[in-house]
């Protein structure tokens, strides 16, 4: 049985460790509530824009722009968002875990590079050896969409003068709190609807389709990037806020074990004392 000292030095450090997850929780709330709000603002906005590219993609005769070429999966670019800290959880080796995996499963014949958007996932990929194109894995420090859009900028560049053929987005798309959803998007080329059994809607172009289009394109990309980085932003706090409210749980738990060890601990101190005194007092008698 350990001893009251070293219990009361265990008391002190799993309360300590408590406040400090306390804290980490109510910070990551706050910083939830206000990742929450931007994704809720631009879901609706990114969905439409990329709807109404695929729509007009789907309606190009000649298919031959630059955005929407289909090749041959030789050069394959994954961007994987992580997080830039630790203590959310399984969120970041959920999405290195399903990186690895998309590797193998899909691209195995491929030559694979990876961009981290995140420090996590920059560290472990720097490890082990992947090809990396880590020019922008920094980006979380100072989040908007001025950077955001350096990074895609940079993306349809590569695309378009053929360094690839075909990039992808792996990030966790944010439910709610305690529900992150891990998803890979297609980036470029950009995809372009089924016309079976989708009905066309009617334009009208001014001045002409191709130019519009083309200016599209860029926006569209602009944005889906953002959004993409707006969404692992809000599931990282949500992960963060779940993970230090069970830690700190687990804390109060390990402190009631505590309470119980040392009361027992010091009953038993006491008891021992009353039967040395008991028995001191015998033999003094005899």
């Amino acid at each position: 049985m350990p001893s009251l000292k070293e219990v009361k030095i265990r008391i002190t450090s799993v309360t300590s460790t408590q406040q400090i997850t306390k804290a980490m929780k109510m910070v990551a709330a706050a910083k939830l509530r206000r990742s929450q709000e931007r994704i809720t603002q631009i879901r609706p906005f990114a969905e439409k824009i990329q709807g109404l590219l695929r729509n007009l993609s789907a309606q190009q005769s000649d298919g031959q722009a630059w955005y929407s070429q289909v090749r041959e999966k030789k050069n394959v670019l994954l961007v994987v968002i992580s997080s830039d800290r630790g203590l959310c959880g399984g969120f970041n080796s959920a999405v290195i875990k399903a990186t690895v995996r998309r590797i193998q499963e899909h691209y195995n014949g491929a030559s694979v590079s990876i961009m981290p958007l995140g420090k996590k996932a920059n560290e472990f990929f720097a490890k082990r050896g992947y090809n990396l194109v880590n020019d922008h894995f920094g980006i979380f420090q100072e989040l908007n969409f001025s950077n955001s859009s350096k990074v895609s900028s940079d993306l349809m560049e590569r695309f378009r003068k053929g360094s690839f053929d075909h990039i992808e987005i792996i990030y966790n798309h944010f439910r709610n709190v305690a529900t992150q959803i891990l998803t890979h998007e297609q980036f470029l080329p950009v995809q372009q609807n089924d016309q079976q059994g989708t009905q066309d809607t009617d334009y009208i172009f001014q001045p002409d389709r191709q130019e519009i289009v083309n200016g599209t394109v860029p926006k569209s990309l602009h944005v889906q990037l953002f959004k993409a980085l707006l969404d692992s932003n809000a599931a990282e706090n949500g992960a963060r806020m779940t993970a230090m409210d069970k830690a700190t749980e687990n804390a109060g738990e390990l402190l009631k074990d505590l309470r119980l060890t040392y009361n027992r601990t010091r009953q038993a101190a006491i008891t021992k004392e009353i039967l040395e005194i008991v028995a001191g007092a015998e033999a003094l008698k005899g």
